[in-house]
């Protein structure tokens, strides 16, 4: 056990560290864009650890077991065991205790940390990409907000503003430039607004249109934070991923939500199966006491083709009835491989 643990978490940090290096290089454009500040920047990729952990989970479960007993087998040491009398379950045991403790913590994990986390990424990338957060106006100077929109500043105090310019060329059948003696940066549903007042706007379209206003709002971006097109299921609650399954979904949308519940509540007996069927191979085929032993590369096949099985499955769901089989498919595998490695 103590061997195992050891394993396992030296494992499940490298791994992890490794995702999460992955995740920041992908990530770099907030840095380089947005001018987000590098304490913000890491907050924002550090949440998306738990996500990290509940994928790679069941690979680092496998892989210490099997580095754990092969290391034994190598050196004789089930052999011993065994012919003192321990039984496949006393040598198994103590792996299959780990994978079970393993299981419970992934289903918190999947339930109810991986949904929360998942959520505040999305919210405070949304954020630092839209929100006031990333807003750093120069003063004097011309700031492209984004490809066509640049903003011009005589002085900023705060998320007030005093002599703007603000050129629109997004839309070139509708370009649009605007001076203002005052504005305020707004954050909306929407994303960041300009409220401007005192000012007047030139129109480039219908032959140039020049008008004046006392306030005028001025949205910087088309990005809403609750469109449609930003479905992500995997950061909304398990509770309302059931609930949204009574709502009338696009069936995209639909098989979505199914693979995501099959995920969330079968995904962590996987921890458990691939011990199981690991250590059924390994077991076995040292009471064959050969020299030349191809159980490891056997493992870790097996491992490929269940969890490619269960990936490729959970993402064909149709229905609480494909769940349903989906389940009994799972305990159907699971016993199995409990009856070969614990009979004597």
């Amino acid at each position: 056990m103590r061997q195992l643990t050891m394993v396992f978490v030296m494992l499940l940090l490298v791994l992890t560290g490794l995702a999460w290096m992955v995740q920041i290089v992908a990530m770099m454009k907030f840095l380089v864009n947005y001018g987000v500040e590098l304490t913000s920047f890491l907050g924002l990729t550090a949440m998306m650890i738990p996500f990290i952990i509940s994928i790679i989970l069941p690979f680092v479960t496998f892989i210490a077991v099997l580095f754990v007993y092969n290391k034994m087998i190598g050196d004789n040491e089930i052999v011993v065991m065994a012919s003192a009398g321990c039984s496949p379950s006393q040598i198994a045991r103590p792996a299959l205790l780990l994978a079970g403790l393993l299981v419970v913590a992934h289903f918190v994990l999947n339930l109810w940390i991986v949904p929360a986390t998942q959520a505040k990424f999305y919210d405070t990338q949304w954020n630092l990409r839209y929100g006031l957060a990333h807003m750093k106006l120069q003063e004097s100077a011309f700031t492209e907000l984004s490809r066509g929109l640049v903003v011009y500043v005589d002085k900023v105090s705060g998320h007030d503003l005093s002599q703007v310019m603000l050129s629109d060329m997004r839309d070139q059948k509708s370009q649009v430039t605007i001076f203002a003696r005052t504005g305020k940066l707004v954050a909306t549903m929407r994303g960041l607004s300009i409220v401007m007042t005192d000012g007047s706007l030139h129109a480039a379209n219908n032959g140039g249109v020049i008008g004046t206003f006392d306030t005028f709002d001025m949205d910087l971006s088309i990005a809403e934070k609750n469109n449609d097109t930003a479905f992500k299921a995997r950061r909304m609650s398990t509770d309302a991923l059931m609930k949204s399954l009574q709502t009338d979904l696009a069936p995209k949308q639909y098989k979505t939500v199914m693979s995501e519940l099959c995920n969330r509540l079968f995904g962590p007996t996987m921890n458990f199966i691939l011990a199981a069927v690991c250590l059924a191979i390994l077991l076995r085929s040292s009471l064959l006491r050969r020299r030349t032993s191809f159980a490891p590369a056997i493992s870790v096949v097996a491992m490929g083709g269940i969890m490619a099985a269960f990936m490729s499955l959970s993402n064909m769901l149709g229905g609480f009835g494909d769940l349903l089989w989906m389940g009994c498919g799972i305990v159907f595998v699971l016993v199995i491989t409990m009856v070969i490695l614990l009979r004597k």
